[in-house]
């Protein structure tokens, strides 16, 4: 095993600003507000084994079903788009199914949240210029940092209120936009060169 950490804090950069789970907090609040409590450790630790298992058996997955990882990070695009929409005009795009605190915190927290296709797919990316172990490393301590924030919402919620939360909202409901767009434009010409 050889850790770097340089690689290390450069995965954790790159899948902390795509997981966001810091802008993800207004959707972690409205969730919370749905279903009551969340469980944020169930939450984090599904979240890391979904991470870890992709990270070795993504590429094998996808292939097994004839998907290549541009059209896997396509369909994530789109998600995002969704989602960032929902953010930014404060709608709801997508049919609310009946949830409860147990499935909340597997669906749709801890996927597609936090383990969603923008960070599997990012995953793909980081192992073929970093080291495995130093992958897993920066995956254990997003996980860390998602467990803190999901179990610290409400009192950011109450340090925000309810406008800055708000406007955090719209923020970060507008970055996930250009992730989605960023994430939609590079794969889709990948795809049609």
């Amino acid at each position: 095993m050889q850790l770097n950490f340089k690689e290390i804090f450069t995965a954790f950069m790159v899948l902390f600003a795509v997981i966001d789970i810091v802008g993800n907090i207004p959707i972690v609040i409205d969730l919370r507000k749905k279903v009551g409590h969340i469980q944020s450790e169930k939450a984090a630790f599904i979240a890391g084994i979904i991470m870890t298992l992709f990270l070795f058996l993504g590429k094998s997955i996808l292939n097994l079903i004839g998907i290549d990882v541009n059209s896997f990070a396509v369909a994530g695009a789109f998600i995002l788009f969704f989602i960032a929409l929902e953010m930014i005009l404060g709608i709801t795009l997508y049919k609310q199914e009946e949830t409860n605190p147990v499935t909340a915190s597997v669906f749709p927290l801890a996927f597609p949240l936090i383990a969603g296709p923008g960070s599997l797919t990012t995953l793909l990316s980081l192992r073929a210029e970093f080291r495995v172990e130093n992958i897993i490393f920066a995956i254990i301590l997003n996980v860390v940092v998602i467990y803190m924030v999901l179990k610290t919402s409400s009192k950011i919620e109450r340090f925000l209120g309810v406008n800055g939360i708000n406007i955090i909202r719209k923020v970060f409901g507008v970055v996930l936009l250009a992730i989605a767009v960023k994430l939609f434009a590079h794969n889709i010409k990948i795809l049609f060169h």
